[in-house]
C-alpha cells in the first residue's frame, strides 16, 4: 500500500503578537498546527509567547509602520518558514480625549500603526500570500462602523483598515487570496483596562446596553477568530452577535450623537479629560519610544 502524503505544514504570520489577542492568535493557530511568525516591537516577550507554543516558531522584533525593515523581515519569514498560507495584521494602538487637545504626535502614530502598518504588512507579505492562493486577516472593530467620541484617531484608522481590506479583497480575489476582516468588540486587553483608567472613557462604555459593554476574554475571542481563518471567513464578528449590528449601521451616527450630545457635557463637568496618550502596556512603550524618537 502506498503511503498517504502527509498534507503540507502551513505558515502563519501575526503581527502585535508580544500579548494580549496577537499572543492568542497565535496559540490557536499554533494549535491548529501552523508554524508562527511572531511580529512585534518587544523581543523579550516575543521569545516568552515563542517558548510556549508547540510548534516550530520564529520571532522577528519589527516596527511595522517602517517598509524597509518589514520587506526584510517578509524575506526572513519566507526564508525561515516558507511562504505565508495565512497573514493576521493584528497590531494596533489606542489613544482617548478631546480632539482638539490630541497631542498631533499620538494621534498620527494611532493612524501609522493601525492603518499604515496594516497596508504596509499586506504589501510585503501579498508575494507569499498569492503564492500559495492564502488568507489575509485585518482586524478592524465595531469602530469601523459606530464611531465613538474621545476616540477619533482609533475610529478612523479601523474605519480606514475596514475600507483597505474591503478593497484588496476584490483586487486579489482573482488571484485565489481570500481578505477578512475581523470586527472586535471589548476584549481583555491592556488596551481595554487603558480605557478603564480613564474616567470619561469608562463612562462612556458603562452608558452602553448591557450585551454591548461585556468584556469577552482573549482566549474566547481568538477562538471565534480561529474559526474564521479555518473557513477563510470574509467577516468575523467577535462576539458573533455583532453581525446584527451591521443591519442597524446607517442609524449607529445618529445614535451615538444624540447619547454624546445628551451624556458627554455631564461626564465632562465632573471628570475633565485630558488626552490619555497610548493606551495599554504596549502603547506606553510604544509612547516612551516616540519621545525618545523625537526628543
Amino acid at each position: 500500500m502506498a503511503p498517504v502524503a502527509s498534507s503540507p505544514v502551513r505558515t502563519a504570520v501575526v503581527t502585535g503578537a508580544a500579548r494580549g489577542l496577537g499572543a492568542g492568535l497565535a496559540r490557536e493557530l499554533a494549535a491548529r498546527r501552523m508554524r508562527v511568525a511572531l511580529l512585534g516591537r518587544e523581543a523579550q516577550t516575543l521569545e516568552s509567547v515563542a517558548r510556549s507554543l508547540p510548534v516550530e516558531t520564529h520571532v522577528y522584533e519589527v516596527d511595522i509602520t517602517d517598509d524597509t525593515a518589514m520587506a526584510k523581515v517578509a524575506d526572513a519569514v519566507a526564508e525561515d518558514l516558507g511562504p505565508p498560507s495565512v497573514v493576521v495584521a493584528n497590531a494596533g494602538v489606542a489613544e482617548g480625549g478631546p480632539f482638539v487637545h490630541s497631542d498631533p504626535v499620538t494621534w498620527r502614530r494611532v493612524i501609522e500603526v493601525n492603518l499604515v502598518g496594516s497596508a504596509i504588512t499586506a504589501r510585503v507579505f501579498l508575494p507569499g500570500l498569492l503564492a500559495t492562493r492564502g488568507h489575509f486577516l485585518q482586524i478592524a472593530s465595531t469602530a469601523a462602523f459606530g464611531a465613538a467620541p474621545m476616540m477619533s484617531a482609533y475610529c478612523a484608522s479601523k474605519a480606514g483598515v475596514e475600507s483597505f481590506a474591503r478593497s484588496l479583497r476584490a483586487e486579489v480575489a482573482h488571484e485565489g487570496v481570500t481578505v477578512g476582516i475581523v470586527y472586535l468588540h471589548w476584549t481583555d486587553t491592556d488596551m481595554i483596562k487603558g480605557v478603564d483608567d480613564h474616567a470619561v472613557l469608562h463612562e462612556l462604555r458603562a452608558h452602553m446596553p448591557a450585551p454591548a459593554r461585556h468584556v469577552h476574554s482573549v482566549e474566547q475571542v481568538a477562538d471565534w477568530i480561529a474559526r474564521g481563518i479555518d473557513r477563510r471567513s470574509a467577516s468575523v464578528y467577535a462576539p458573533p452577535w455583532l453581525r446584527l449590528g451591521q443591519l442597524a449601521r446607517p442609524l449607529f451616527p445618529m445614535a451615538v450623537t444624540l447619547l454624546s450630545r445628551r451624556t458627554l457635557p455631564r461626564l465632562l463637568r465632573e471628570n475633565p479629560l485630558e488626552p490619555t496618550g497610548l493606551l495599554g502596556r504596549g502603547g506606553r512603550l510604544e509612547e516612551t519610544e516616540l519621545r525618545h524618537r523625537d526628543a
